[in-house]
Parts: structure tokens; sequence; C-alpha cells
């Protein structure tokens, strides 16, 4: 039976390189694969394709998701008639849960099975939505690891802007526009200045 892969981590843990290196050997054994990320890094005239890069130089050609986008179909009409031995997906945490559910599907009907690589959460330490689907679906759950500055393992996303400041609010999706930072949940509280009465309850609830 294929299964579905969720390879989580922090920023800057190597995901990328990790995916990029699964792909070659699948190439080396001339199996085919097909490579999914994001439409937030798409290039070209009319941004259908996009580009798997890692920090240490690798990089590959992959096709966009975007939103609202059925992947079981885009999958099955991909393949038309050839072999597929793998689909391998990029940021997964920008999925939505239908698609999340459409790639288990790929799994399940197509036997064919999905790697996905990404975020557990933002930078206010929330599940992305793709993330928080995987966590229940997925067959099974990999974390790759990461240091924060003080040794520790780094579990939590830090948004900064170019001076430094930590980004405690906005949007949950800004590629490319802030600097990110992974640290251990310690030092993620302490710049997320986490005695503030919004940071100790984010619904604004009343404990009383």
């Amino acid at each position: 039976m294929a299964k579905l892969y969720f390879t989580y981590s922090a920023m800057n843990a190597g995901k990328s390189a990790i995916l990029l290196q699964a792909a070659h050997n699948y190439h080396e054994r001339g199996m085919a694969v097909m490579l999914w990320t994001s439409h937030h890094h798409g290039s070209g005239p009319h941004a259908n394709q996009g580009k798997i890069e890692s920090r240490i130089g690798l990089d590959a050609p992959a096709r966009l998701y975007r939103p609202g986008q059925d992947l079981f179909a885009a999958i099955m009409s991909e393949i038309d008639g050839g072999e597929l031995h793998a689909v391998m997906l990029d940021e997964a945490q920008f999925l939505t849960r239908a698609q999340v559910r459409q790639l288990a599907r790929v799994c399940d009907d197509l036997e064919i099975p999905v790697l996905c690589y990404g975020l557990r959460t933002d930078f206010k330490g929330e599940l992305f939505e793709g993330s928080g689907e995987l966590l229940a679906l997925a067959d099974d759950l990999r974390e790759v690891r990461t240091l924060c500055h003080c040794g520790r393992k780094a579990t939590m996303n830090l948004r900064q802007t170019s001076t430094g400041e930590a980004v405690t609010g906005g949007d949950q999706v800004a590629v490319e526009k802030d600097v990110y930072v992974s640290l251990c949940r310690r030092h993620w509280r302490e710049a997320m200045a986490d005695d503030t009465p919004d940071f100790l309850d984010p619904a604004g609830s009343d404990a009383g």
C-alpha cells in the first residue's frame, strides 16, 4: 500500500535538500517522480513553472499548486498513461485541507506514494492548514531537526524585519518579505514577548 508521508521541521532545517536528494535517488534507478511546490515560488511570464531550491545550492523544476486546484485530477492528467513512481511536494504547509485529502486519494486509489515536506507551524506558533491536515492523515510523520542558537532543538519559526525586530502580527504568509529564524520554544517566547495578555490568551477569552 502506498503511503502519505509528511516530513516537517522549523525553518532552515534542510527539508528541500532532503526532497531533492530523494528525487535524485528515484531518478538514478530510472523511476519517474513528479515534483510540486507552492505557487508562492512561481516564475516565468505566466508563473506556471516553479523551482524547488535548497540553501546548499540544489534545485529542480517543479509544477506549481494553487489554492482550489484539484491535485488528484492534476496528477491523473499528468500521468497520461505513463508510469509514475512517486509524487514529492515542497512547501506543503500551504496546501488546503481538501488538497491533502486529494493527495491521500493518490496514495489509496492510484497506489502512488506521496512525500510532503513543509513547516508545521507559522511565526505565531499556529498550525498551517495543510500541516494540520497532514498531521491528521499522513501514514508516516518524520521530523527534521535543526538547532536554536542556544544549542537546543529548534521547533519554532520567528519572523523578523530586516532590522532584526520580531514580527508578532500580520498575514500568515509573507514569502521573501521578512527574515525567518529557527528557535527553541523558550527563546521564541522571549522574542515574542509572551508576557502580554494577547499572547497568553490569543482568543481574548475571559478565564474567569
